[in-house]
Protein backbone atom coordinates (compact mmCIF):
# COMPACT_ATOMS: atom_id res chain seq x y z
CA UNK A 1 0.00 0.00 0.00
CA UNK A 2 2.75 2.11 0.81
CA UNK A 3 3.75 2.55 -3.08
CA UNK A 4 0.33 3.49 -4.28
CA UNK A 5 0.16 6.31 -1.57
CA UNK A 6 4.45 6.87 -2.24
CA UNK A 7 5.07 6.37 1.07
CA UNK A 8 8.01 4.22 2.75
CA UNK A 9 4.78 3.16 4.73
CA UNK A 10 5.54 1.59 8.37
CA UNK A 11 2.79 0.31 10.92
CA UNK A 12 3.38 0.43 14.98
CA UNK A 13 1.01 -2.48 15.44
CA UNK A 14 -0.32 -1.80 18.71
CA UNK A 15 -3.06 -3.87 17.73
CA UNK A 16 -1.17 -6.77 18.77
CA UNK A 17 0.32 -5.78 22.30
CA UNK A 18 -0.94 -9.29 23.36
CA UNK A 19 -3.02 -7.79 26.18
CA UNK A 20 -6.80 -7.89 26.47
CA UNK A 21 -7.21 -7.93 22.81
CA UNK A 22 -4.61 -5.50 21.97
CA UNK A 23 -4.60 -1.96 21.64
CA UNK A 24 -2.76 1.86 23.00
CA UNK A 25 -4.46 1.47 26.35
CA UNK A 26 -2.74 -1.39 27.22
CA UNK A 27 0.59 1.05 27.65
CA UNK A 28 -1.05 4.15 29.45
CA UNK A 29 -2.63 1.19 31.96
CA UNK A 30 0.54 -0.07 33.15
CA UNK A 31 1.20 3.27 34.91
CA UNK A 32 -2.05 3.86 35.82
CA UNK A 33 -3.14 0.60 37.59
CA UNK A 34 0.07 0.83 39.71
CA UNK A 35 -0.75 4.40 40.94
CA UNK A 36 -4.09 2.82 41.84
CA UNK A 37 -2.35 0.10 43.92
CA UNK A 38 -0.20 2.57 45.66
CA UNK A 39 -3.45 3.90 46.50
CA UNK A 40 -4.97 0.69 48.18
CA UNK A 41 -8.42 1.28 46.09
CA UNK A 42 -10.35 -1.96 46.02
CA UNK A 43 -12.70 0.13 43.25
CA UNK A 44 -11.65 1.62 40.55
CA UNK A 45 -14.56 4.11 38.22
CA UNK A 46 -13.85 5.43 34.87
CA UNK A 47 -16.13 6.18 32.19
CA UNK A 48 -16.06 6.45 28.09
CA UNK A 49 -18.30 5.06 25.03
CA UNK A 50 -20.36 1.53 26.18
CA UNK A 51 -17.50 -0.15 23.30
CA UNK A 52 -14.63 1.57 24.85
CA UNK A 53 -11.33 -0.13 24.16
CA UNK A 54 -10.10 1.28 27.30
CA UNK A 55 -12.87 -0.13 29.87
CA UNK A 56 -11.96 -3.66 27.95
CA UNK A 57 -8.39 -3.41 28.91
CA UNK A 58 -8.63 -2.16 32.30
CA UNK A 59 -10.78 -4.39 33.16
CA UNK A 60 -8.70 -7.03 32.41
CA UNK A 61 -5.77 -5.32 34.47
CA UNK A 62 -8.55 -5.15 37.33
CA UNK A 63 -9.85 -8.78 37.46
CA UNK A 64 -5.62 -9.63 37.25
CA UNK A 65 -5.01 -7.34 40.14
CA UNK A 66 -8.59 -8.22 42.63
CA UNK A 67 -9.85 -4.90 41.66
CA UNK A 68 -13.66 -4.09 40.84
CA UNK A 69 -14.54 -2.03 38.06
CA UNK A 70 -17.49 -0.28 37.28
CA UNK A 71 -17.12 2.08 34.16
CA UNK A 72 -20.11 4.42 33.15
CA UNK A 73 -20.77 5.01 29.47
CA UNK A 74 -22.65 6.32 27.15
CA UNK A 75 -22.99 5.10 23.18
CA UNK A 76 -22.37 8.28 21.51
CA UNK A 77 -21.56 10.43 24.30
CA UNK A 78 -20.73 14.29 22.46
CA UNK A 79 -19.45 17.69 23.12
CA UNK A 80 -22.82 19.80 24.37
CA UNK A 81 -21.72 23.16 21.62
CA UNK A 82 -21.53 20.74 18.82
CA UNK A 83 -24.65 18.47 19.32
CA UNK A 84 -25.55 14.68 19.25
CA UNK A 85 -24.36 13.42 16.05
CA UNK A 86 -26.38 11.26 13.70
CA UNK A 87 -25.09 8.25 11.11
CA UNK A 88 -24.42 4.57 11.69
CA UNK A 89 -22.61 3.48 14.82
CA UNK A 90 -21.59 0.48 17.36
CA UNK A 91 -24.43 -1.20 18.93
CA UNK A 92 -24.98 -1.91 22.56
CA UNK A 93 -24.22 -5.68 22.85
CA UNK A 94 -21.44 -7.74 21.88
CA UNK A 95 -17.81 -6.60 20.93
CA UNK A 96 -16.13 -4.97 23.96
CA UNK A 97 -19.16 -4.93 25.86
CA UNK A 98 -19.05 -8.92 25.50
CA UNK A 99 -15.59 -9.13 26.52
CA UNK A 100 -16.23 -6.45 29.56
CA UNK A 101 -18.82 -8.84 31.02
CA UNK A 102 -16.51 -12.03 30.17
CA UNK A 103 -13.61 -9.89 32.46
CA UNK A 104 -16.34 -9.12 35.63
CA UNK A 105 -16.53 -5.32 34.93
CA UNK A 106 -19.64 -3.44 35.62
CA UNK A 107 -20.59 -1.48 32.87
CA UNK A 108 -23.55 1.30 33.43
CA UNK A 109 -24.99 2.58 30.18
CA UNK A 110 -26.69 5.91 30.17
CA UNK A 111 -28.78 7.71 27.62
CA UNK A 112 -26.29 9.56 25.35
CA UNK A 113 -25.43 13.08 26.87
CA UNK A 114 -22.79 15.34 26.56
CA UNK A 115 -19.44 14.50 28.29
CA UNK A 116 -20.19 16.92 31.07
CA UNK A 117 -23.18 14.82 31.57
CA UNK A 118 -21.20 12.36 31.29
CA UNK A 119 -18.42 13.22 33.59
CA UNK A 120 -20.46 13.96 36.27
CA UNK A 121 -22.00 10.65 36.15
CA UNK A 122 -18.48 9.21 37.58
CA UNK A 123 -18.76 11.43 40.25
CA UNK A 124 -22.33 10.21 41.64
CA UNK A 125 -21.01 6.42 40.76
CA UNK A 126 -17.86 7.42 42.96
CA UNK A 127 -19.84 8.50 45.56
CA UNK A 128 -22.42 5.70 45.35
CA UNK A 129 -19.39 3.35 45.80
CA UNK A 130 -18.12 5.61 48.68
CA UNK A 131 -21.52 5.23 50.59
CA UNK A 132 -21.31 1.63 50.68
CA UNK A 133 -18.19 1.28 52.25
CA UNK A 134 -15.99 0.75 49.02
CA UNK A 135 -12.14 2.60 48.80
CA UNK A 136 -12.15 4.15 45.43
CA UNK A 137 -10.10 5.02 42.56
CA UNK A 138 -11.10 7.25 39.83
CA UNK A 139 -9.61 7.17 36.37
CA UNK A 140 -10.37 9.71 33.62
CA UNK A 141 -12.05 8.91 30.38
CA UNK A 142 -9.41 7.15 28.18
CA UNK A 143 -6.48 6.85 30.92
CA UNK A 144 -5.74 10.78 29.49
CA UNK A 145 -3.71 11.99 32.45
CA UNK A 146 0.17 12.94 32.59
CA UNK A 147 0.87 9.89 34.35
CA UNK A 148 -1.06 7.64 30.77
CA UNK A 149 0.46 10.61 28.63
CA UNK A 150 4.05 9.18 30.51
CA UNK A 151 3.11 5.86 28.69
CA UNK A 152 3.22 7.13 25.47
CA UNK A 153 7.14 8.49 26.03
CA UNK A 154 8.14 5.21 27.10
CA UNK A 155 6.47 4.09 23.75
CA UNK A 156 8.25 6.10 21.40
CA UNK A 157 11.82 4.60 22.83
CA UNK A 158 10.56 1.53 21.09
CA UNK A 159 10.96 2.78 17.90
CA UNK A 160 14.73 1.29 16.29
CA UNK A 161 15.18 3.65 13.22
CA UNK A 162 13.70 7.08 12.34
CA UNK A 163 10.36 8.27 10.72
CA UNK A 164 9.87 11.69 9.09
CA UNK A 165 6.42 11.40 10.13
CA UNK A 166 3.97 9.72 12.61
CA UNK A 167 0.57 9.40 12.27
CA UNK A 168 -1.53 8.93 14.85
CA UNK A 169 -5.54 8.95 16.28
CA UNK A 170 -6.26 11.61 18.43
CA UNK A 171 -9.49 11.78 21.01
CA UNK A 172 -8.78 12.40 25.00
CA UNK A 173 -5.25 12.79 24.11
CA UNK A 174 -2.80 10.87 25.62
CA UNK A 175 -1.58 8.55 23.30
CA UNK A 176 -0.97 11.97 21.08
CA UNK A 177 0.39 13.99 23.83
CA UNK A 178 2.64 11.08 24.82
CA UNK A 179 4.09 10.83 21.06
CA UNK A 180 4.66 14.88 21.08
CA UNK A 181 6.56 15.07 23.95
CA UNK A 182 8.94 12.32 22.94
CA UNK A 183 9.53 13.50 19.29
CA UNK A 184 9.44 17.25 20.28
CA UNK A 185 13.17 18.53 19.27
CA UNK A 186 13.92 15.96 16.39
CA UNK A 187 12.94 15.92 12.60
CA UNK A 188 10.04 13.52 13.56
CA UNK A 189 7.02 15.25 12.76
CA UNK A 190 3.82 14.04 14.81
CA UNK A 191 0.34 14.53 13.86
CA UNK A 192 -2.84 13.42 15.67
CA UNK A 193 -5.93 13.19 13.10
CA UNK A 194 -8.84 13.58 15.08
CA UNK A 195 -11.75 11.56 16.24
CA UNK A 196 -14.08 14.19 17.79
CA UNK A 197 -15.09 16.91 16.67
CA UNK A 198 -13.58 19.13 19.53
CA UNK A 199 -11.23 22.11 18.00
CA UNK A 200 -10.63 23.27 21.43
CA UNK A 201 -8.71 19.97 22.22
CA UNK A 202 -5.00 20.94 22.00
CA UNK A 203 -5.58 24.22 24.44
CA UNK A 204 -8.10 22.43 26.92
CA UNK A 205 -6.38 18.77 26.54
CA UNK A 206 -2.71 18.24 25.07
CA UNK A 207 -0.90 21.46 26.04
CA UNK A 208 -2.28 20.64 29.81
CA UNK A 209 -1.02 17.00 29.50
CA UNK A 210 2.15 17.92 28.14
CA UNK A 211 2.70 20.35 31.25
CA UNK A 212 1.93 17.41 33.83
CA UNK A 213 4.65 15.71 31.56
CA UNK A 214 7.04 18.32 32.51
CA UNK A 215 6.35 17.33 35.95
CA UNK A 216 6.79 13.84 35.90
CA UNK A 217 10.30 13.69 33.83
CA UNK A 218 11.44 16.89 35.13
CA UNK A 219 12.00 18.52 31.85
CA UNK A 220 11.25 21.88 30.99
CA UNK A 221 9.69 21.51 27.22
CA UNK A 222 6.63 23.96 27.66
CA UNK A 223 4.82 22.49 24.75
CA UNK A 224 2.73 24.92 23.53
CA UNK A 225 -0.68 25.00 21.00
CA UNK A 226 1.75 25.28 18.15
CA UNK A 227 3.69 21.94 18.80
CA UNK A 228 0.83 19.78 18.04
CA UNK A 229 -0.53 19.22 14.98
CA UNK A 230 -4.27 18.32 14.71
CA UNK A 231 -6.59 17.50 12.18
CA UNK A 232 -9.90 17.76 12.02
CA UNK A 233 -10.57 16.63 8.78
CA UNK A 234 -11.20 13.22 9.16
CA UNK A 235 -13.68 13.50 11.94
CA UNK A 236 -17.35 12.38 9.80
CA UNK A 237 -20.14 13.20 11.54
CA UNK A 238 -19.16 13.02 15.26
CA UNK A 239 -17.44 11.00 17.60
CA UNK A 240 -17.78 7.07 17.62
CA UNK A 241 -19.96 7.78 14.52
CA UNK A 242 -18.95 5.85 11.07
CA UNK A 243 -17.28 8.36 8.44
CA UNK A 244 -17.18 7.43 4.82
CA UNK A 245 -13.41 7.33 4.50
CA UNK A 246 -13.36 5.35 7.71
CA UNK A 247 -14.40 2.76 6.38
CA UNK A 248 -13.07 2.92 3.05
CA UNK A 249 -10.06 2.80 4.99
CA UNK A 250 -11.22 -0.26 7.29
CA UNK A 251 -11.82 -1.94 3.41
CA UNK A 252 -8.81 -0.82 1.87
CA UNK A 253 -6.37 -2.09 5.00
CA UNK A 254 -8.38 -5.08 5.43
CA UNK A 255 -7.65 -6.38 1.91
CA UNK A 256 -4.16 -4.86 0.63
CA UNK A 257 -2.57 -6.01 4.15
CA UNK A 258 -5.04 -8.24 5.86
CA UNK A 259 -4.60 -5.94 8.96
CA UNK A 260 -7.75 -4.95 10.68
CA UNK A 261 -8.66 -1.15 11.62
CA UNK A 262 -11.60 -0.06 13.99
CA UNK A 263 -14.39 2.46 12.67
CA UNK A 264 -14.21 4.98 15.79
CA UNK A 265 -10.31 5.29 15.96
CA UNK A 266 -8.22 3.46 13.56
CA UNK A 267 -10.04 4.07 10.76
CA UNK A 268 -10.78 7.83 10.74
CA UNK A 269 -6.77 8.53 11.68
CA UNK A 270 -5.50 5.89 9.06
CA UNK A 271 -8.03 7.86 6.23
CA UNK A 272 -6.03 11.03 7.88
CA UNK A 273 -2.90 9.42 6.44
CA UNK A 274 -4.02 8.42 3.19
CA UNK A 275 -5.81 11.77 2.84
CA UNK A 276 -2.57 13.75 3.80
CA UNK A 277 -0.51 11.63 1.51
CA UNK A 278 -3.07 12.65 -1.57
CA UNK A 279 -2.40 15.92 -1.31
CA UNK A 280 1.08 15.79 -1.29
CA UNK A 281 1.04 16.26 2.35
CA UNK A 282 3.29 13.50 3.83
CA UNK A 283 6.66 12.28 2.06
CA UNK A 284 9.37 9.99 2.79
CA UNK A 285 9.05 7.35 6.02
CA UNK A 286 5.80 7.84 7.46
CA UNK A 287 4.62 5.31 10.51
CA UNK A 288 1.11 4.52 11.00
CA UNK A 289 0.55 4.27 14.74
CA UNK A 290 -2.36 1.56 14.79
CA UNK A 291 -4.35 2.04 18.33
CA UNK A 292 -6.33 -1.21 18.08
CA UNK A 293 -10.15 -1.57 18.32
CA UNK A 294 -10.60 -4.52 16.69
CA UNK A 295 -13.24 -5.89 19.06
CA UNK A 296 -15.28 -3.51 18.54
CA UNK A 297 -15.58 -4.81 14.79
CA UNK A 298 -18.19 -7.65 16.29
CA UNK A 299 -20.72 -4.43 17.33
CA UNK A 300 -20.79 -3.23 13.66
CA UNK A 301 -24.84 -3.31 13.06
Amino acid sequence: MGKELGLDLWIKRDDLTGFAGGGNKGRKIEYLLADVLRQEADTVITCGSSQSNFVRQLAAACSMHGLRLRAVTMDVPYDGPVGAPSGTRLVSKGGNLMLDDLLGAQVDILPDGTWDELFDAVETAADEERSAGRKVATIPIGGSSPVGAFGFVQAAAELDQSFDTIVVATSSGSTHTGLVYAFHGTSTRVIGVSCDPEPGLVAETLVPLAEGLDKITGQKKRLRESDFEYWLDWVGPGYAVFSDDGMAAIHRMARAEGIFLDPVYSAKSFAGLVGLAERGELSGRVLFWHTGGFPSLFAMP
